[in-house]
């Protein structure tokens, strides 16, 4: 039998999520290509976070695209003139929303797993813990994979492409469980969307909230830095 293993590239923020999916990824026998964006964000440190954890991880490939979707602006997380709120019960999508983020990182992810040679690219998106995102649910993941498999060479010469979610059925107490039980540090992950240049968070943000929510359910000791 062939040692050789299947690639898979792992779109890593370095926030709770990604970092799951990156161990689900690992436990499964793929080797893994971690793909970071220094996209414009207001804040840097998840970069640190994500170079950090794809060491741990010892990844094969660690690159960080470097794009600029602060020049277009327009969520609150790109934009200086939009100030990220503190969390607030709503069905509506947030300010947080950076426009089209996920296309345009799996369309990245889908250009270097080609050069790659691999066929199996891991999001770390939830439906039921997804804060309003469109981007996050099933019905969009499967239009993706459908349209990768008519965009790129490998797909029409028979590789299918596989675009993975292990998290897509998980609230954010499951993500967490199932992070613990993979050996998953949750310290050297940064989720807050306020976080310093100490990667320390906010405490009051949507994805502080949703993330000590998360570690109270699971009944897991929350091991997040936070701001004095």
């Amino acid at each position: 039998m062939s040692n050789i293993k299947k690639k898979a590239v792992v779109l890593l923020s370095g926030g709770l999520d990604s970092t799951t999916t990156l161990a689900i990824a690992q436990s499964q026998g793929f080797e893994c290509y971690a793909l970071s964006f220094d996209y414009g964000q207001k804040q840097k440190s998840e970069l640190k976070a994500a170079a950090n954890i794809a060491k741990h991880f010892k990844v094969a490939k660690h690159r960080v695209m470097k794009i600029s979707l602060s020049d277009i602006g327009g969520s609150a997380l790109t934009d200086e003139n939009i100030d990220v709120p503190d969390f607030v019960e709503s069905n509506k999508i947030p300010i947080t929303y950076v426009p089209a983020r996920n296309t345009i990182f799996l369309s990245y992810a889908l250009a270097w797993a080609e050069v790659l040679d691999c066929q199996n690219i891991f999001i770390g998106v939830n439906a039921l813990d997804y804060s309003g995102y469109p981007d996050c649910r099933q019905v969009y993941i499967d239009a993706f994979e459908t349209m990768a498999n008519l965009a790129t060479k490998q797909s029409v010469e028979g590789q299918k492409i596989n675009i993975q979610t292990p998290l897509i059925k998980l609230n954010k107490a499951q993500i967490i469980q199932k992070g613990v039980a993979l050996g998953v540090d949750y310290a050297h992950t940064t989720t807050c969307y306020r976080a310093n240049e100490q990667g320390q968070a906010c405490g009051v943000c949507d994805a502080c909230e949703y993330r000590k929510i998360g570690f109270h359910e699971a009944k897991i000791a929350d091991p997040t830095r936070y701001q004095n």
